[in-house]
């Protein structure tokens, strides 16, 4: 299993960041990481310096948003949405998106996306995806 440093992950998002603003081909996964960058110009200055994306603390106590940390989770949701993992996921988020669009939708899921790890974190079980489905059903409805 591959499981990529957070530079690694910086590098990635700035390499598909270069290529999209340079029109080169992407991979596919770069692809996807595109259309979510071209959704957040507010990322755009920091995806343009690898060098300092790398150096960059996203601590908490800093503040600061991070957006590494948002983009991969907009990933993430694309592939569970793409294999229907957890069960159910693909349903709902297309209910969701329907409500609030594709991006807004994304956010939502989010929020439940980050209660499932948390309450995975804290009782230190796995993450429970069907409660996570159902978070994102009740953001649907």
């Amino acid at each position: 299993m591959f499981t990529p440093s957070s530079h690694d992950v910086r590098r990635f998002f700035c390499e598909s960041y270069r290529k999209f603003t340079e029109n080169a081909v992407l991979q596919p996964m770069e692809a996807i990481a595109a259309d979510w960058i071209r959704e957040h110009p507010e990322y755009h200055e920091v995806l343009a310096d690898l060098e300092a994306a790398i150096a960059r603390d996203y601590s908490v106590e800093g503040g600061q948003a991070n957006p590494f940390l948002h983009l991969s989770m907009h990933l993430s949701i694309a592939e569970q949405v793409s294999i229907d993992d957890p069960p159910g996921i693909r349903a709902a988020a297309q209910d969701l998106t329907r409500r609030l669009g594709a991006h807004e939708a994304h956010h939502q899921i989010m929020e439940c996306l980050g209660e499932m790890i948390w309450a995975s974190q804290r009782s230190g079980r796995p993450p429970d995806g069907a409660a996570y489905v159902e978070c994102v059903r009740k953001r649907a409805s």
